[in-house]
């Protein structure tokens, strides 16, 4: 990851260096091979944290006393490992160096706190998903309105796969081509930040055997946000439905998204 240098003020050059501080006293020296030995302080010794994250100790001196040099955020990531950083603190580290959030470290294990509220939110519809648009958590009362995830395969919950591919979505959906067309450019968009692009480049191939509209508008390159709109339903049990959808990403999850539905009514 290569960025121009940004700019951060004084108070955040004294605030990333006492944070760092505080990380490496917390580090026990063997983790990470150095012997014990007789130390003033707890955790590791600045040289130890150069040696380890591969910088020059008076850099990393600098960093921590606040003064005015940059650091890339290929040598924030290796300090971030280093000093057992949390996906929290590691954010934290690159907002007080000026870069935007970094991709996220963590696998696809879901808390059961953001599961619960999941099946809370029931009666009102929702699912989560992952900026592949993977469906992962989903409620019964999404499932109902939709699709029952839990008959599909795993693979088969997949937002875009099931708008091309499930053929029920279009009698369902009334504005079908508006929506299957914003959630391609979303998903575009998704495609071009994801550090990891196989497993999209394995859907996209997929599509194109499959689907002749994802072959025909792929190479349209419509890229936009499509977090919130109107979906219309010609539902076989509840009719004529308008419904207004809010993407919502949780706090510290930038790989997931929240899908919630509300029932549109004309005022």
């Amino acid at each position: 990851m290569t960025m121009d240098a940004p700019t951060h003020n004084a108070a955040q050059r004294r605030e990333l260096g006492a944070f760092l501080l505080a990380c490496r006293a917390r580090v026990p020296p063997t983790a990470l091979g150095f012997p014990v030995g007789r130390r003033r302080t707890p955790g590791l010794k600045r040289e130890e944290v150069a040696l380890a994250a591969d910088v020059s100790a008076s850099w990393y001196t600098w960093i921590e006393q606040g003064r005015d040099v940059r650091a890339s955020t290929e040598a924030l990531e290796r300090l971030a490992r280093v000093l057992r950083m949390s996906d929290a603190e590691r954010a934290y580290v690159f907002a007080l160096s000026g870069y935007p959030p970094p991709e996220d470290t963590h696998d696809e294990s879901l808390t059961d706190g953001l599961r619960q509220f999941v099946q809370a939110l029931d009666p009102l519809p929702a699912y989560v998903r992952n900026n592949r648009f993977d469906i992962l958590i989903w409620n019964r009362a999404i499932a109902g309105l939709f699709v029952d995830y839990g008959r599909l395969a795993p693979h088969e919950r997949n937002t875009l796969r099931l708008m091309f591919l499930h053929e029920p979505y279009r009698s369902l959906i009334v504005n079908w081509e508006e929506i299957a067309r914003g959630t391609l450019a979303g998903f575009r968009a998704a495609y071009a930040q994801a550090a990891d692009k196989r497993p999209f480049d394995a859907l996209i191939a997929e599509l194109a055997e499959r689907s002749d509209d994802f072959r025909r508008w792929w190479p349209e390159h419509d890229v936009r946000r499509f977090d919130e709109g109107i979906k219309q339903l010609d539902h076989p049990v509840l009719g004529r439905v308008d419904l207004q959808y809010v993407a919502l990403v949780p706090q510290n999850r930038h790989d997931l998204s929240l899908v919630t539905y509300l029932r549109r009514t004309k005022g």
